[in-house]
C-alpha cells in the first residue's frame, strides 16, 4: 500500500493557504466592526442582502407617505383657516344686512355706509377665496393658474380634486372645490353680497331679507365643508402616525439584518486574532527549514 509523499513545498503551500484564510476572516470581522454592518455587499449574504433591499424599499414608501401626509396637512390647514375667515365675513355681512333692514332706526345715509362696507367685505372675501398653498389656490381645483376667482368674483379655476396618497391604496382629498363653497357663477356668495349692497342702497328691505336668507344658507355650506375638512385632517393625522410606526418597525427589522452585534463581533475579532497569530507561528516554523538544513 503506497502513501502520498508530503514534501516541503506542499507544507509551505498549505500553510500559506491556511494563513490567507485566517487573514481573510480577520479582515471580514474588522470590516464589520468598522462599518457597523454585517452585510456590506451582496456576496456577504445574498439572502440577507435581498431582504434588506426589500425592507429599504418599504421604508422609502412609508417615508414618502409621511411626506404626502405633511403636504396634505398643510393644504387642509390653509383650507380650515380660509373657511373660518369666510364664515366670519359672511356673519359680518348678515349683521350689516340686519342693520339695514331695520328701516325704523336706520336712514338711507347709514344704509349707504353699510353698503360701502359690504362692498369692501366682498373684495376681502374674494382675496380669501384665492388663498393659496405653495403657489396653488386651495379652492382652484387643478387649475394651473394662481387664482381661483377673478377680481369680479367669477370662478376661473379648473374643477378637479387634489389627492394625496397616504397609505397603500388610500388617497385623501386635501382641497375644497371653489364652487362647492362659494356657489357657481351667477349664483355665488359674491353675487349675494352684490345683491345685498344694491338692496341697501335702494332701501329695499324685502330684498335685504331675501339676501340674508341666502347668506344663512352660505354659512351652513361653509360649516358643513369645515366638518368634512376636519374629518380629512383627522384621517391624515392617523395615517401619519401609522406611517411613522411602520418606519420604526421596518427600520428595526433592517437593523437586525444589517447591523453588527458589537459585543459578538468584538469576541469574534479576538478569536480570529488568536487564530491568525497561531497560523503565523506555525507557518514560520514550516518555512524555517532551508536546503542547508537538509544537507547537514
Amino acid at each position: 500500500m503506497s502513501g502520498m509523499r508530503v514534501t516541503q513545498g506542499m507544507l509551505a503551500s498549505r500553510s500559506l493557504t491556511s494563513l490567507q484564510t485566517s487573514l481573510s476572516r480577520l479582515a471580514s470581522v474588522q470590516e464589520q466592526l468598522s462599518t457597523g454592518r454585517v452585510v456590506n455587499r451582496a456576496s456577504d449574504s445574498p439572502t440577507d442582502a435581498a431582504a434588506a433591499m426589500r425592507l429599504r424599499t418599504k421604508v422609502s414608501e412609508q417615508e414618502q407617505y409621511s411626506r404626502n401626509v405633511a403636504d396634505g396637512l398643510g393644504w387642509l390647514g390653509q383650507v380650515d383657516n380660509a373657511l373660518g375667515s369666510l364664515a366670519d365675513g359672511v356673519r359680518r355681512a348678515r349683521e350689516l344686512g340686519l342693520q339695514g333692514a331695520s328701516t325704523g332706526s336706520t336712514n338711507q345715509t347709514a344704509r349707504d355706509a353699510l353698503a360701502t362696507e359690504v362692498d369692501q367685505l366682498r373684495q376681502s372675501l374674494i382675496g380669501t377665496a384665492n388663498t393659496s398653498y405653495l403657489g396653488r389656490p386651495i379652492f382652484g381645483g387643478v387649475t394651473p393658474g394662481d387664482v381661483a376667482f377673478d377680481s369680479t368674483g367669477a370662478y376661473v379655476g379648473t374643477p378637479g380634486q387634489v389627492m394625496r396618497t397616504v397609505a397603500d391604496g388610500v388617497k385623501v382629498r386635501v382641497d375644497v372645490g371653489g364652487t362647492d363653497v362659494m356657489g357657481s357663477n351667477g349664483d355665488s356668495l359674491f353675487d349675494d353680497l352684490t345683491a345685498l349692497s344694491a338692496a341697501l342702497r335702494a332701501g329695499d328691505a324685502t330684498a335685504m331679507r331675501a339676501t340674508l336668507s341666502d347668506l344663512s344658507g352660505r354659512l351652513d355650506t361653509i360649516s358643513a365643508t369645515q366638518t368634512k375638512a376636519g374629518a380629512s385632517f383627522n384621517q391624515l393625522e392617523a395615517a401619519s402616525q401609522s406611517a411613522q410606526d411602520a418606519v420604526v418597525s421596518l427600520s428595526a427589522s433592517l437593523s437586525e439584518i444589517e447591523n453588527t452585534d458589537l459585543a459578538k463581533a468584538t469576541v469574534e475579532l479576538k478569536l480570529q486574532e488568536v487564530a491568525y497569530q497561531a497560523a503565523l507561528a506555525s507557518t514560520a516554523r514550516v518555512m524555517q527549514p532551508s536546503l542547508v538544513d537538509f544537507l547537514r
